[in-house]
């Protein structure tokens, strides 16, 4: 259903640019940590208890990175770097990519994106946004989630459908409760935000188109 066209407070409150989700290219280079991490670890057959011996970081922290469910510090980094026998850039550089002019995700085999916005998980369902010109994600909201104070802004576009619960987006000043179903398209550069504004978690389809 759309929305209203009443302003929101919060929308008002600042323009300044901020990353936003679901995907960008340095969300893309974090993401790409967690899996760096266990490929070395089970290329070397070590367990998790065997790396967190080796490196003094805990099983329990190297497991959330390796799901990418916590983004590490640079000490951490240096010392899982130094306990799998690489240099830490290994583990921020980009990756050459081979073309891929066709790109498949098995649902068993979602990547999940780093996203700095808490109660919201993002799964890829899109092959690298360093090479395609469009990311998308299933993104989960837990209810209360939301994108913070300051307002979104970014070149591109972004699409969201609704698969279910409710979501509320405040772009340019205009605000519209997303339902089951529902959808939403717009400029990225128009400074926008979003939450959860229901009882239960919200499910939808995030669409972000690179901008030039």
């Amino acid at each position: 259903m759309p929305g209203s066209k009443s302003r929101s407070s919060a929308a008002q409150k600042s323009s300044e640019p901020e990353p936003v989700a679901p995907a960008t290219v340095l969300d893309e280079i974090v993401s790409d940590i967690g899996p760096k991490v266990a490929g070395l670890r089970k290329a070397q057959k070590l367990s998790l208890q065997q790396l967190a011996t080796k490196s003094d970081v805990s099983a329990a922290a190297i497991h959330k990175i390796e799901r990418n469910g916590m983004v590490p510090t640079i000490t951490t980094l240096l010392k899982l770097a130094n306990a799998l026998g690489v240099p830490v850039s290994y583990f921020v550089q980009e990756q050459e990519l081979h073309p891929e002019p066709v790109h498949h995700t098995p649902v068993t085999q979602r990547r999940q994106v780093y996203t700095p916005h808490r109660g919201l998980r993002l799964d890829s369902v899109s092959g690298s946004y360093r090479q395609f010109q469009a990311a998308a994600a299933i993104a989960s909201m837990k209810p209360g989630a939301h994108s913070g104070e300051k307002n979104l802004r970014h070149p591109g576009e972004e699409l969201v459908y609704v698969l279910s619960g409710a979501a509320r987006f405040t772009v340019g000043g205009q605000e519209f409760v997303l339902n089951k179903g529902d959808s939403l398209h717009w400029s990225g550069d128009l400074p926008h935000t979003w939450e959860n504004c229901g009882d239960t978690k919200a499910e939808l389809v995030w669409v972000v188109l690179r901008g030039n």
